[in-house]
């Protein structure tokens, strides 16, 4: 039996009623969600190291830059060789990438991101060596090693062909890194500065309120569109943590803007809450071109001398363009109402996009039209 058929219009139904549930039933965010404290943050660290161990898919036996970081690490060890014995292609040089928590101690762990930098074809099954990751000051924080994680292969024939899936030249070091010295991180002292991670003045406010409603009127202030500042009691000088603790489970409702965001390539259209239609007059249409190739072989008359068999093409154009009648958009105040308005139409995603932003430019469509 066929499953039945769910068409997009059905589908940007069922889309309103799930998003009108929603809404009835959505809670406000944490201040821990949408904010961040300013001096409390992560810290961007990089480096440089040798993956070692691959299948002849490491970097070119005559890379300088393998040869010459490979000598210089066996003389540390005690292992002298000349740079031109190193023949093999299961070495490669790549890149560390990594952040620094906030409050990192030595000895904790955390990812890093290790990108090849040479013309390696692929870092599955390498192991990386030791390697120090530093900062902007040019201090090792951290030194990572181990074995790499990579979510793709690359598998080449001797006639020349291969075949490869996603990307094999970046790989991951779960938990590879060990944490050398304490994160620079500086606790508040007198106030906390709340950093909102989307500027918006009703959000600040709104914030602010609810830290007033929940410590007292006078315990915060408006800073701008995205700082809140909220003054450290002089009880409290001791236990700044306790309080950050108790701000961040504060709940606040957020103000957002109203946006549409359209992705051409797939058809993807996400329309937020608070998108609203003015009354307009739509007609659209589509237009199917068709073409089809039919080639056909003439085959020459039997004993014709010097007659060859010739293929003859043969084309069929066919345009076929559909009518539609003007339709009316309603006025429509909630996201529920202009799903269903879009689906009334009947147009399929692609059609969508073209109307949207004719709305847009008609000055019908009430929200910010952003286009991926």
């Amino acid at each position: 039996m066929r499953p039945p058929t769910i068409t997009f219009a059905a589908a940007l139904t069922v889309a309103a009623l799930a998003l009108a549930l929603a809404a009835a039933t959505a809670h406000a965010d944490r201040i821990k969600d949408l904010t961040t404290i300013a001096g409390v943050r992560d810290n961007h660290l990089t480096g440089f190291g040798l993956v070692v161990g691959l299948d002849g898919t490491g970097d070119d036996a005559r890379s300088p830059m393998v040869k010459g970081a490979l000598t210089k690490m066996l003389k540390r060890l005690g292992i002298t060789i000349d740079p031109t014995d190193l023949k093999g292609k299961n070495v490669a040089a790549v890149m560390l990438t990594a952040e620094l928590p906030a409050f990192a101690k030595p000895g904790m762990t955390f990812d890093v991101t290790i990108s090849s930098m040479g013309n390696a074809k692929s870092l599955a099954g390498g192991t990386l060596l030791a390697a120090a990751l530093k900062g902007p000051d040019d201090r090792t924080w951290a030194i990572a090693q181990g074995a790499l994680s990579v979510g793709g292969f690359v598998a080449e024939g001797a006639t020349g062909s291969s075949s490869k899936k996603n990307h094999p030249t970046v790989g991951r070091l779960p938990g590879g890194a060990t944490v050398e010295a304490t994160a620079p991180t500086v606790m508040p002292e007198r106030e906390i500065v709340l950093v909102l991670n989307q500027p918006d003045f009703t959000t600040a406010t709104r914030m602010r309120d609810a830290i007033a409603a929940a410590l007292g009127a006078d315990a915060a202030r408006l800073g701008d569109a995205a700082t809140v500042v909220v003054a450290i009691p002089p009880d409290a000088r001791g236990q700044v943590a306790r309080l950050i603790a108790r701000l961040e489970a504060i709940e606040v409702d957020p103000d957002v803007r109203a946006r549409v965001v359209v992705d051409e390539k797939t058809g993807t259209i996400v329309i937020g809450e608070a998108v609203a239609l003015r009354p307009a007059a739509i007609t659209f249409g589509a237009l199917t071109v068709e073409v089809d190739e039919a080639p056909t072989a003439s085959q020459p008359a039997p004993l014709a001398r010097g007659a060859k068999t010739t293929v003859v093409p043969r084309t069929a154009v066919k345009v076929n363009e559909t009518e539609s009648s003007m339709r009316l958009v309603k006025r429509a105040a909630t996201v529920g109402d202009v799903a269903a308005a879009l689906a009334a139409l009947g147009a399929k995603p692609r059609d969508l996009v073209s109307i949207l932003r004719a709305l847009k430019a008609a000055g019908a469509l009430r929200a910010d039209l952003e286009t991926l």
